[in-house]
């Protein structure tokens, strides 16, 4: 039995956390590093799934609402337009028509609350968008940040190689094992972020045809009333005269 100074070193266990904790101090910073992406995909997915899902059910509601009223609200006292895009799109179609009641040009009018509820539309895209950037770029440096952990450990194997004068597969496997897990890492957390970015582009692509749907329904309810508005005038008129 060999003296406990002449025995050889044990290899490092084989596995992920083994690799881990035997791995040089620049693949443990990139295990770290894609471990973090992998966290964050699956925080925006729970978080900004959760976010999205019940701003579509409001949307829903809001427009199943709006198809249902024979003209503009002049308050927010019904739930489902009390509150979100749905309470922001009636109160602009109510100040323009505030801010215009003493202009006779109704096209005049339906195309600057077309413009003003666009612009709610395109802010309300903007504000949903956000945080969803993150996984584009998680799928996209993930596996180049897992191939540099790789090709850094597989070079510090050849070095350890040069050092050791042996090729011995008990000696250099370890040393080649933690370095591609780095790669299988950068795919862990690249694959799932791009699955996860096409999804909420679908998601989104849904949002943005309710949005669409509900300035719809804003701008007919203000057409309705304004065509209400021009036929009282006449009949107004003709009942002064006689």
């Amino acid at each position: 039995m060999l003296p406990a100074d002449l025995a050889p070193l044990a290899a490092p266990a084989l596995t992920p956390w083994g690799m881990y904790l035997a791995a040089d101090v620049v693949v443990k910073a990139v295990m770290i590093a894609l471990a973090v992406a992998s966290l964050a995909t699956w925080t925006v997915l729970l978080s900004k799934g959760w976010e999205l899902s019940r701003q579509a059910r409001a949307l829903r509601a809001a427009r199943a609402r709006l198809l249902e009223t024979p003209s503009l609200p002049v308050d927010d006292a019904d739930a489902a337009l009390a509150g979100g895009t749905a309470a922001a799109m009636l109160h602009a179609a109510r100040s323009e028509l505030r801010l215009s009641q003493d202009l006779d040009s109704r096209d005049g009018i339906k195309e600057r609350v077309a413009s003003r509820l666009d612009r709610l539309e395109l802010e309300t895209a903007r504000v949903q968008r956000r945080g969803i950037g993150v996984l584009a770029s998680i799928g996209a440096v993930a596996p180049f940040v897992g191939l540099f952990g790789t090709v850094w450990g597989i070079m510090n194997s050849f070095i350890g190689i040069a050092h050791s004068n042996t090729t011995n597969l008990a000696v250099v496997a370890p040393g080649i094992a933690e370095a591609l897990l780095a790669t299988a890492l950068g795919l862990v957390a690249a694959i799932p972020a791009v699955l996860v970015y096409n999804h909420f582009s679908r998601v989104l692509a849904g949002l943005r045809g309710l949005l669409g749907d509900l300035s719809a329904a804003v701008q007919q309810l203000v057409s309705r009333d304004l065509d209400r508005a021009a036929t009282r005038a006449p009949a107004s008129a003709l009942r002064a005269v006689h």
